[in-house]
């Protein structure tokens, strides 16, 4: 949040030329101390920034300081510019007012060429909420309680205090501190419901892991595929574990978390895969096939 802030004040001084300290810290609901503080980090980052005393005085920048050529290549203002977009992926409005003021400051009008949005289809709405609370939760050092559909499809109402959002294989997680088991878990946030703030945490912070957490066990799979699922394979699977054969179908060997999960998504290809290893993953496949089945004949 300073970073953000010391962008929007160089902003503001560029656009009004002198600004008191007072009004900055109306500005940004901050205390007159914290104005100051950021005007001496500006000032160590080599900001030709300066206070003046009296009748007209104020913060204020040099009248030779241009942004963009002193401080930043174009190509630096193209990675900041980036990277404020790729934060809107979790539904931050407040980073599209500062990258709207820096596209202007830089004089980019391209500033919108990618779009990056890993919400799935149909729940931003919900995915947005939680992530507003999760927020919240994470830099108020908050207590978050909700309700938690696990892989098996089991409801329980959890307890955590999250540490950290992350984005992996296409889903979004939190990391955080499970009040029930007394350890850092990982939770998926499409799989969690009634999500509200429930108190301050407890003591220190709990030490991140350096790896999210895996606690189901992987399991080597060798998969054939038909030719028609080379849109799936080529989506799912990195080059490496595919060979293609001379027929046009697909021979995969991947290694995966075992779980429930794993069953679902095998039968997402439907008869375009034959699991061929492990017998146990055939042999479960095959008794859940004909349960399906009975449920037409």
């Amino acid at each position: 949040m300073q970073i953000s802030r010391l962008f929007q004040v160089i902003y503001i001084l560029l656009e009004k030329g002198t600004v008191t300290a007072n009004e900055l810290a109306e500005r940004f609901e901050v205390s007159v101390r914290t104005i100051y503080r950021d005007v001496e980090a500006l000032s160590q980052a080599g900001i030709p920034i300066y206070t003046s005393q009296g009748k007209g005085g104020g913060i204020s920048l040099s009248d030779r300081f241009i942004l963009n050529k002193s401080l930043l290549s174009d190509t630096e203002q193209d990675e900041i510019l980036f990277a404020l977009q790729s934060l809107s992926a979790a539904q931050h409005p407040g980073y599209d007012d500062v990258l709207a003021k820096l596209s202007s400051l830089f004089m980019k009008n391209n500033a919108s060429w990618i779009e990056v949005d890993f919400s799935s289809w149909g729940n931003e709405r919900k995915q947005t909420e939680i992530f507003g609370l999760l927020k919240n939760a994470i830099l108020g050092r908050k207590v978050i309680s909700f309700t938690y559909y696990s892989a098996s499809g089991e409801k329980r109402d959890r307890s955590a205090a999250p540490v950290k959002l992350l984005f992996k294989n296409r889903a979004w997680y939190f990391q955080g501190y499970c009040l029930e088991h007394m350890a850092m878990r990982t939770f998926k946030i499409t799989r969690m419901s009634d999500v509200r703030l429930a108190g301050e945490q407890d003591g220190e912070r709990p030490p991140m892991p350096d790896k999210m957490e895996t606690v189901e066990h992987k399991v080597t799979l060798r998969l054939n595929f038909d030719a028609a699922a080379a849109y799936r394979v080529l989506d799912d699977f990195p080059e490496e574990e595919v060979s293609r054969l001379e027929n046009g179908s697909f021979l995969v060997t991947t290694n995966m978390p075992a779980g429930e999960w794993l069953y679902d998504y095998l039968l997402s290809f439907g008869p375009l895969v034959q699991v061929a290893e492990p017998e146990c993953i055939r042999s479960e496949l095959i008794v859940r096939i004909k349960k399906m089945a009975e449920k037409y004949f």
